[in-house]
């Protein structure tokens, strides 16, 4: 596909528009409303960078015409109007069904408060920061302004809006459906693209000089720590910045596109020698700068754009110039793909304007950008900052340059999760933060393990040399904690690949806000950090140090109705209530809900790349029923409609207790070899039964008790066996002994031993429940440790009435 042609529906289907005199109406879903104002009648069919759909099946509407009235109805909405230029007083939507909200009608020209969208950097963060608008809003509608961002032609280069006082916006109305509020802002934006799979693996990523030989020592290390690593990130030194020819220029070193020799003598070798680590490849380009006399590609680039070489000015970065853009990706970063390079980091942090009015430079970076490292059918993938509402489209997202703080790391999942209320699925985080702050063991595991539970995990951190993310430069604990969390992020990618599908097939992005599913449930609005991360886990992340005595991390958070098995140590919660949770730092708390099915890859220690497993992992939730299909695929394709697919879908009955693994549908020879299987019930500390048949033949098995629950272990399996594993009917979680989670922090806790004693003789007493908390409460003890000792002395079960 050419780098300018993309494909989009602009023009509504007519039976969807109303129109009259100077104003316009499009009835795009039921809950989604165009409403367009152009004195010259002039309206706008060209593709926005936000609207590039607007021919969508033509909802079922009403409407109602007098000379001075016009009225619209559908199942979500009514809007009226007076016929007049839009005003509050003439212009009103009333959103049906939506009860408890402050209010249901929205005028024009009114603020639409809603639940947040997402912002364009994080750059330099310390804790919160306004958000751009979402969809969702708790008001049961928002609105979004396209009246003034950039245009595409038919052509598909950037264009201009019309002069003139015109309004061109979006309304939805779709009350507490906030799911339904993203897809159809998926519908008319565009979906977000399939991700390949080695980017959701580990990034290393640090701004610092390093040479190849460095580089590669480093990625050697990293491997030997059985650290696997998919993308090898390149910043600024790459090129050159510091050289004599740079100053003599007049550059200052921010923009290159000449390789440092010095650094990196043979650059074609060096980053061969990463692709042969299994490694992707991405450099910095801060591009705003343009190209200077001292590039190596200077003068073909002159010759380009007809530059004039004499003076030695630089060719300066237009890139609204049809020309400029064409040497732009044909000379210089074509040049870098051919030395080895696989995608591109777009660093843009200079203005949101060009040459031409209403455009942002950073939007055509991005789009341009996405679509030219698609071409060939290639699945593309590019790196840099959100630029507005349509944004999803070019993934992943670089959220910046955050402080080195407590706060920066308690903002970043409440960041994460309002950007999918605008659809913006794929940040990427400083994981470790970049800059300032100060070593701290304890801030940086937390938040690696964040990023575990992040679309993705980058590591990064500026240049200095006291701020690496190595995990081997951090005390033991930390390091193994920070290694067995990021061996983790790559066992879990046959759960997150199958994510991505999902996020591209269903607009069903990676985490979601509580409330997405719990509208009506004040609590889930109260969690700000707390989301589901897939369809599966609820993340609970714990963002502020530990206390110094119990050596715990805190965290409040809610669990919705139903029961819940922490997936980590198997304690088993009751639902539908608030809690504090405290784990140490070894611990992270991450949920599943009965029913659930997560598939990890079962090394112990993955491999570099991310490629489909080949041996699996499977953790069961019982108490309901549930099914999840892995998704795999050979990497082709540019997107999901292209991708071969394989899917293995695996089914839980919990009447039977039986899981099923499917044999797997494949239009690819997906996988080629059979594969170990294990299936891990969480919270299972002995089935009642255990019978295995492979294609109906019973088979033996090996089961052993593990720490959070009961591992069966299958051996290997063709791709096209059918698997039954059966643990009895009707299996339920293990009723906890709250004293085996109490007594390993309890030991570690400096507290007097008298206290220690006392609250050990009360939770192995065999009374009550209520019994317990009442003694526990009489204690003379502070309410943090009180909370800690009754999380798990009432994780599985109500005090008795």
């Amino acid at each position: 596909m050419h780098r300018q042609q993309f494909a989009s529906k602009p023009k509504a289907n007519p039976s969807a528009i109303v129109g009259g005199d100077k104003f316009r109406f499009t009835v795009l879903t039921d809950g989604l409303l165009r409403y367009e104002w152009a004195p010259d009648n002039h309206f706008e069919d060209r593709r926005s960078v936000f609207a590039i759909n607007r021919d969508l099946p033509v909802p079922q509407f009403r409407v109602k015409e007098k000379d001075d009235s016009l009225e619209i109805v559908t199942s979500r909405f009514h809007f009226t109007y007076d016929k007049e230029p839009f005003s509050p007083s003439g212009f009103a939507v009333v959103v049906k069904g939506t009860y408890g909200c402050h209010q249901s009608v929205w005028r024009f020209g009114e603020a639409t408060p809603n639940l947040g969208g997402t912002a364009r950097t994080l750059d330099e963060a310390d804790g919160r920061i306004p958000l751009g608008p979402g969809v969702a809003s708790r008001n049961g509608f928002s609105n979004i302004d396209d009246s003034v961002s950039m245009l595409f032609d038919a052509d598909g280069l950037v264009a201009s809006r019309r002069s003139g006082e015109r309004v061109d916006g979006y309304i939805f109305a779709y009350g507490h459906d906030y799911r339904d509020a993203v897809k159809a802002l998926y519908a008319i934006s565009g979906s977000q693209p399939l991700l390949p799979r080695w980017a959701l693996g580990n990034w290393w990523s640090r701004y610092f000089a390093y040479t190849a030989d460095q580089y590669l020592d480093l990625m050697d290390k990293f491997k030997a720590e059985g650290i696997p690593l998919s993308v090898a990130v390149l910043d600024m030194d790459w090129h050159l910045v510091d050289d004599p020819k740079v100053k003599e220029s007049g550059s200052v070193g921010w923009t290159g596109y000449s390789w440092n020799r010095k650094l990196f003598p043979d650059p074609p070798k060096f980053l061969s020698e990463l692709h042969r680590r299994n490694l992707k490849i991405t450099v910095n380009d801060h591009p705003a700068d343009g190209v200077y006399s001292f590039e190596d590609r200077y003068e073909e680039m002159a010759k380009a754009l007809d530059h004039d070489t004499s003076t030695k000015d630089p060719v300066q970065f237009d890139i609204v110039n049809q020309k400029f853009l064409n040497a732009y990706f044909d000379i210089l970063q074509r040049g870098l793909e051919d030395d080895g390079i696989d995608f591109i980091w777009l660093d843009w942090q200079q203005g949101t304007h060009t040459k031409l009015k209403g455009i942002d430079p950073l939007w055509c970076l991005n789009h341009y950008a996405f679509l030219d490292n698609g071409r060939d059918h290639k699945r593309p993938l590019t790196f840099s900052r959100y630029a507005g509402p349509g944004s999803h489209r070019y993934p992943v997202g670089f959220s910046g340059d955050t402080i080195v703080t407590w706060a920066s790391l308690d903002f970043q999942p409440e960041f994460t999760l309002t950007a999918s209320n605008i659809g913006y699925g794929w940040w990427s985080h400083d994981i470790g933060g970049h800059m300032m702050g100060g070593k701290d063991d304890e801030l940086v595991t937390r938040w690696v393990q964040l990023g575990a539970f992040s679309p993705i995990l980058r590591l990064h951190s500026s240049n200095s040399k006291w701020t690496g993310k190595e995990p081997w430069t951090f005390g033991v604990v930390a390091q193994k904690v920070q290694t067995d969390f990021l061996r983790l992020r790559h066992r879990m990618l046959p759960y997150l690949y199958s994510m991505n599908e999902k996020a591209a097939v269903d607009n069903s992005p990676l985490v979601q806000p509580m409330y997405w599913d719990y509208p009506k449930r004040d609590e889930a609005y109260d969690v700000r950090n707390q989301y589901m991360f897939g369809s599966e886990l609820i993340v609970i992340p714990i963002t502020a140090p530990a206390d110094p005595k119990l050596q715990l991390g805190r965290v409040r958070g809610w669990l919705p109705p139903g029961r819940y098995v922490d997936i980590f140590n198997g304690c088993v919660y009751d639902g539908d209530r608030g809690l504090w949770i405290n784990r140490s730092l070894e611990e992270y708390p991450v949920f599943a809900r009965e029913g659930s099915i997560v598939p990890l890859d079962a090394s112990a220690e993955p491999v570099n790349g991310g490629e489909n497993p080949g041996s699996f992992e499977i953790l069961i939730a019982v108490g309901a029923d549930g099914k999840f299909d892995i998704m795999e695929d050979d990497g082709t394709g540019s997107n999901a409609e292209e991708a071969k697919w394989a899917r293995t879908s695996i089914i839980y009955t919990q009447s039977k207790g039986c899981v099923q693994i499917e044999p797997a549908l494949s239009s690819t020879p997906i996988p080629t070899e059979a594969r170990e299987w294990n299936v891990r019930f969480l919270a299972l500390s002995k089935p009642e039964s255990l019978r295995v048949l492979v294609d109906g033949f019973e088979v033996d098995v090996v089961g052993e008790k593990v720490s959070n629950g009961f591992l069966v272990k299958l051996g290997k399996i063709s791709r096209d066996s059918k698997v039954s594993v059966e643990v009895g009917e009707n299996p339920r979680f293990g009723r906890n002994d709250a004293s085996a989670f109490i007594f390993p922090f309890l030991h570690h806790a400096k507290l007097e031993f008298a206290l220690k004693e006392r609250i050990w003789d009360i939770i192995t007493s065999g009374v009550s429940k209520t019994i317990q908390v009442s003694r526990l409460s009489a204690l003379d003890m502070d309410r943090t440790l009180l909370d800690a000792v009754l999380e798990f002395v009432l994780a599985d079960s109500c005090l008795e009435v």
